[in-house]
């Protein structure tokens, strides 16, 4: 069996470094050469994402999050971090010199998620190498390459704060497997995890296991007292430092429920209070110490419950309930693992079953081999509370994957010596078998040959994807851009690329934080097309830009016959929408004539 290694100890870095340039290479050359034909900025986070850094970089001060050109003309606060901004901002500003704006853009595009992915690959390298030994660490850098959840989120163009999160999420696991052995790591955990917050609320099922674990660390170790306060402590800090950062002073006491504000810094406030009361009162047994942090815990999240009750609905408890109905529920990531068998099941098995398996092996380590029990059980509770949120939403799968590949490692090593020591056919094939269904890449080959026996739904959802892909290339915004700004009624999907390629500013762009732009787009293209006319007036849009591929020109089932959506596609649109782009054109543009 394998041999945990030294606190200590590290990975071999040139094998980090053969394995990321390798990665890195394949990635690189897949972006230049297989997506030359398609959207660099492909998706609606990323191009937002640039729109923001640029900006940033155009002088809008630290603490304004608001998209001006986002609800025209009103504009709309989003909830994303500066922290992310910065470095991608750093790099722009360094290219621009030799390269100018947009190719700046497009080299920070691929210099930022390879950067990241080197960051991934060593903290992978150093928490395999921390439980499975040094023959863990090749698996656990070449297993994120293979993992479609991870290659998504490091593709050159990927910009968005996804990536961090997962990178924080690991890190956060390893600070607390060190913190086992390591007490110091305990505030190194504390920090990570007020980071993650900081950055986005998907990362708090990597927080929600962080507390649990150091939590209950005392509990079973009176002596890891002064371990558990100082994570309590050190969260807490953290977290009132980021809300310094991300908020100015007069508006820290403003709750939000989707981002960093009084609502999570009260949580951790009541995490450092209950820890710190928690580790200062004697108790004997297991037991009492369990109680005395159920009381205390249990009683902090209830003042904070009180307080803020809005916020124990989610995130996203105060959008509007038809939003949660028409649009959140349709989006296909955000649907159960479950569902997405059957919508998306080359992604769903690829990205889901290495996770579950992840869970059952790290089970059988526990059970089987008692070195190093408790830094297993630590890497069990990351593991199992992404997974929780991956069965809920299959796009959490991405946070799931790093903290399953250890136990990857694990079955992996353990295959292979078992192959050594009697090198035979069924020891040959388990250790084949090992690799395989913990490659992403493998299982999606398996099922994509499947799911192309059985046309289906998946089929359908990959051809909506490809329909609309070219209305997000750069050249297809040339002659839109060339106009002067003007107010723009667009496809929800569509209006972040409009931001970003043109000058003009969008009723629409897919965030919860516009959800009145969001509203309006679906009233425009599905409510009786006067009603819309005198949406378009109301907000002084002068465009409507379409993507006759995306979902919004098709309508919802229930929309009026005399809705845009209905009279488009019977080509009977009202005289008062010329349309002023070329029959070619991949945008279709209509003018809108004033009343």
């Amino acid at each position: 069996m394998t041999t945990p290694t030294s606190p200590r100890a590290k990975p071999d870095w040139r094998l980090v470094l053969l394995v990321f340039v390798v990665a890195a290479a394949i990635l690189v050359v897949h972006a230049l050469v297989g997506r030359a034909d398609l959207p660099f900025f492909a998706d609606t986070d990323d191009a937002m994402r640039m729109v923001r850094v640029i900006d940033f970089i155009h002088g809008q001060p630290w603490y304004d999050m608001t998209a001006h050109r986002l609800n025209a003309p009103f504009g709309a606060e989003l909830h994303w971090s500066r922290l992310v901004d910065l470095p991608i901002a750093g790099l722009v500003l360094i290219f621009t010199p030799l390269l100018g704006l947009d190719a700046a853009m497009v080299a920070a595009g691929y210099v930022w998620p390879m950067l990241l992915l080197a960051v991934l690959l060593w903290f992978s390298a150093l928490l395999a190498n921390r439980l499975v030994g040094p023959e863990g660490v090749l698996p656990a850098l070449v297993l994120p390459a293979l993992s479609p959840a991870i290659t998504a989120e490091f593709t050159p163009g990927r910009v968005d704060h996804h990536s961090v999160i997962i990178i924080l999420t690991l890190a956060t696991a390893w600070a607390a497997v060190e913190a086992v052995r390591r007490p110091r790591f305990a505030i190194v955990c504390g920090l990570l995890a007020a980071t993650a917050l900081a950055i986005a609320t998907e990362s708090l099922p990597t927080i929600a296991a962080a507390i649990l674990v150091l939590g209950l660390f005392w509990v079973f170790d009176a002596t890891k007292a002064a371990t558990m306060r100082n994570f309590g402590l050190a969260f807490a800090a953290g977290a009132l430092g980021h809300l310094s950062i991300f908020r100015p002073p007069s508006r820290w006491l403003e709750a939000a429920c989707d981002v960093l504000s009084p609502v999570y810094v009260g949580v951790a406030l009541a995490v450092a209070v209950a820890f710190t009361l928690a580790s200062l009162i004697p108790a004997r047994s297991a037991w009492q110490r369990f109680a005395i942090l159920a009381v205390l815990g249990g009683t902090g999240m209830a003042l904070v419950a009180l307080a803020w009750p809005q916020c124990l609905n989610g995130p996203y408890g105060e959008l509007d309930p038809w939003l949660q109905a028409n649009w959140i529920a349709a989006i296909v990531e955000a649907k159960p693992w479950a569902v997405s068998l059957f919508e998306l099941p080359t992604y769903a098995i690829a990205v889901g079953v290495p996770v579950l398996l992840a869970m059952l092996v790290v089970l059988y380590r526990l059970y089987r081999v008692r070195q190093g029990r408790a830094e297993w059980a630590v890497l069990l509770a990351f593991l199992l509370c992404a997974a929780l949120v991956m069965l809920a939403q299959v796009r959490g799968a991405r946070l799931a994957v790093m903290p399953a590949i250890p136990a990857a490692a694990w079955l992996i090593i353990a295959a292979r010596h078992r192959y050594l020591a009697r090198p035979r056919l069924g020891n040959i094939v388990g250790l084949a078998v090992s690799w395989l269904v913990f490659s992403g890449v493998a299982l999606a080959l398996s099922v994509t040959l499947l799911v192309n026996l059985t046309p289906g739904r998946a089929q359908e959802a990959a051809q909506a994807r490809a329909s609309k892909e070219p209305c997000l290339l750069p050249a297809a915004f040339t002659d839109l851009a060339a106009m002067p700004p003007q107010a723009i009624m667009s496809p929800i999907d569509l209006g972040a690329h409009i931001m970003l390629y043109t000058p003009h500013s969008v009723v629409a762009a897919p965030y919860h934080r516009n959800q009145q732009g969001v509203r309006d787009a679906f009233r425009f293209f599905n409510d009786p097309i006067a009603q819309a006319r005198a949406l378009l007036k109301a907000r002084g849009i002068a465009l409507v830009v379409l993507c006759p591929g995306m979902a919004e020109v098709q309508g919802l089932p229930s929309r009026a016959p005399d809705s845009f959506a209905s009279l488009y596609a019977e080509d009977k649109l009202p005289a008062w929408l010329t349309r002023i782009s070329p029959p070619d054109s991949v945008l279709t543009v209509f003018s809108v004539q004033p009343q």
